[in-house]
């Protein structure tokens, strides 16, 4: 069935501000800038900082929310369901959780390439499905399996290819910086799965409408982590912190640099702005056509931000980094099920009663008897 002009909007936001995301974060990292005091110019090193106004960013999808809810309550007909009542603390775990695994990836970011940052994110289906299978006692299907497996192979191929790039003398990241980066990346998606798993467990349940969700983890992520900036101005870290101070995080230092250079401010707007569009757009992509395509598209993103870096000649060309997103993007369809339809089309049996079997789930979870398998 073809697409509405409606839905091809939503798409194309969801791929743009998908992109636009991680794009943004590297542009602002790419920038240097004379510091407080005089400071000599330097790179813009904030990770904490930019972990902060990405929380902005979900923290208002709150306000989309009771904007929404508002609008709805003055219509003949109200449609929208609003939720449970619950107890916000419901989400502090999960935003914890969110808040050090964002963290960790913005610091890693500094280290490594946007595109290789993009592709080593897919290692959140290796432990998303692990800790499902440990902590919520789900089976994995074999093909599942199968894409786990590829999805390691995947990381390997992406891991090797980052290695030769720092290895031929790469001036824009020194080996240890990559390699180092690549391996923050990955530690990041351990988190990440442990907020997935605490989220279905926890937080689904409760019928809670997906942009409260996204809106509340994004409040505590927001204060918390600013808070805690306090600390890490004094907190010294010499060896990481790559600010004039060699302290964990120097928030002043940010806003002098961005005093003295305004583009990083639309760097880090752009980033706040992408990531509330990303998640509304996301949410309605589910919501209007499935939770397949919202996958497909996110995958989709990962090429628009390889393929954006390599015209802006922020990275240069290497074969192997090709393979690695083929096999990894294979990966990721073999764990969310979408070879089942392709395989259905050919006429295999086998897998159309699989997809049958799959068509009587979605079924059941329309009437809300059982709990859903994927992460959106």
């Amino acid at each position: 069935m073809a697409w509405t002009r409606y839905q091809l909007g939503l798409a194309f936001l969801m791929l743009t501000t998908g992109s636009l995301n991680t794009l943004s974060a590297k542009w602002a990292d790419m920038f240097s800038a004379e510091g407080c005091n005089g400071e000599k110019e330097h790179l813009f090193t904030h990770p904490f900082v930019q972990a902060v106004g990405m929380f902005m960013g979900e923290f208002s999808c709150l306000a989309v929310f009771y904007l929404l809810l508002c609008h709805d309550r003055r219509s003949p007909e109200p449609k929208m369901n609003p939720g449970q009542s619950f107890n916000i603390l419901l989400f502090l775990p999960p935003a914890l959780c969110d808040m050090t695994g964002t963290s960790l990836m913005y610091v890693a970011l500094n280290m490594t390439s946007a595109s290789s940052f993009q592709m080593l994110r897919g290692a959140v289906v290796i432990f998303t499905g692990l800790l499902s299978v440990a902590f919520l006692g789900r089976r994995l299907q074999p093909s599942q399996w199968l894409g786990i497996l590829c999805t390691t192979l995947g990381l390997v191929l992406v891991g090797v290819a980052d290695f030769f790039s720092g290895h031929n003398g790469d001036d824009t990241h020194k080996l240890s910086d990559v390699i180092t980066g690549d391996l923050l990346i990955i530690m990041a998606q351990v988190i990440v799965a442990v907020q997935m798993v605490l989220e279905e467990k926890f937080v689904s349940k409760h019928d809670v409408h997906p942009l409260k969700a996204v809106g509340s983890e994004g409040f505590f992520g927001f204060f918390i982590l600013s808070l805690l900036l306090i600390p890490m101005y004094f907190i010294p870290a010499a060896g990481f912190g790559a600010n004039p101070r060699q302290v964990l995080e120097d928030a002043l230092d940010a806003f002098c640099q961005i005093g003295h250079k305004p583009l990083i401010l639309l760097a880090l707007l752009g980033n706040t702005v992408s990531i509330a569009f990303f998640n509304f757009a996301g949410l309605s992509v589910t919501k209007e056509m499935s939770a397949t395509t919202r996958m497909v598209l996110d995958s989709l993103r990962t090429l628009v931000i390889w393929a954006v870096s390599l015209a802006l000649g922020w990275e240069p060309f290497h074969g192997l980094q090709v393979l690695g997103f083929v096999v990894l993007l294979t990966g990721t369809a073999l764990y969310n099920g979408l070879h089942r339809p392709l395989l259905a089309r050919c006429g295999l049996a086998a897998f159309r009663e699989e997809d049958g079997n799959a068509a009587e789930r979605d079924r059941l979870l329309d009437e809300g008897r059982v709990q859903a398998d994927d992460q959106s």
